[in-house]
């Protein structure tokens, strides 16, 4: 606005930012993907991705909180000091850093925190992603099996799609892993999701990591699969780890095609997510632990 004087931009500036996200630091992988790490207007980080895919998709990973409070083991973000939630203006604002960049259409609430304990802000920016481009169908959000959350879920908010990262069938693998599955066990929640799935008529999509010598063995696939019933319900998609530390490995390509045939033999659909982002440390809480 230069016809407005240079001291009245500078006060507007520091008053009426365009964002209330300030950009720390960025860095774009081989493959496309882009991360950045945020702060808050308090020093709060806060990271997102931007993953590029050949067929046009331009998806957004956003968090909900900053750091995370459920500790699960495999993830940076679990070993950070939990900071607080964002506020439906922060979780729009990581989605419009990008999107001033170039089109966006697909966003999961992936990135730092577990979205259903921040129910309200989550659906709050929900219902204004599809200003930026992103439709409600084409909007993700995972959980760690918040069953009061994944229960609201089912009649609140616009029609977004869920994600149940399991990671493990077997109760004591996946309490040692995620230990929130001592508050909600598997079961439960699994029943949570069904109701959600007869609700909102749409299938859930099951998150599985795989870590090498854990998770990935040919009857922990048959477990999981006994477990997703009624088949229809559930989609699988097999996660290649992004390693965050030398306590576990990522399965190799041969045990993630081994885990993904058993599944197939016993009628359970499952795909294996594209890695993205390795060189950049993209995976959830890696900057911002960093």
């Amino acid at each position: 606005m230069s016809n407005v004087p240079a001291d009245l931009r500078g006060e507007l500036a520091r008053t009426v930012p365009l964002s209330s996200l300030e950009l720390e630091h960025e860095a774009r992988a081989s493959d496309g993907t882009e991360k950045v790490l945020l702060r808050t207007a308090d020093g709060r980080p806060v990271e997102s991705v931007l993953m590029r895919y050949r067929d046009g998709r331009r998806s957004l990973c956003l968090s909900s909180q900053s750091g995370c409070p459920l500790t699960c083991t495999f993830c940076a973000t679990g070993r950070m000091k939990f900071g607080r939630n964002l506020t439906a203006s922060e979780i729009l604002d990581q989605a419009l850093h990008f999107r001033r960049k170039e089109a966006v259409n697909h966003a999961v609430f992936m990135g730092m925190g577990e979205p259903l304990l921040n129910l309200d802000n989550v659906l709050a920016a929900c219902e204004r992603l599809p200003d930026l481009g992103i439709t409600a169908r084409r909007t993700a959000i995972s959980t760690v099996g918040w069953i009061p959350g994944i229960e609201r879920l089912a009649g609140e908010g616009p029609p977004v799609r869920l994600a149940l990262s399991l990671h493990a069938a077997d109760e004591a693998l996946r309490s040692e892993l995620m230990p929130v599955n001592d508050r909600y066990p598997l079961p439960d929640v699994l029943d949570a999701c069904r109701a959600w799935s007869e609700a909102r008529r749409e299938p859930v999509f099951v998150e599985y990591l795989m870590l090498g010598g854990v998770n990935d063995r040919h009857e922990q696939a048959v477990a999981l699969a006994d477990a997703l019933q009624p088949r229809a319900m559930f989609k699988v998609n097999l996660i290649p780890y992004n390693p965050t530390d030398a306590q576990f490995e990522g399965s190799s390509r041969n045990a993630v095609d081994a885990f993904r045939a058993a599944l197939d033999a016993q009628g359970v659909r499952a795909t294996v997510r594209l890695t993205r982002g390795r060189d950049i440390d993209a995976a959830c809480g890696q900057l911002a632990a960093r």
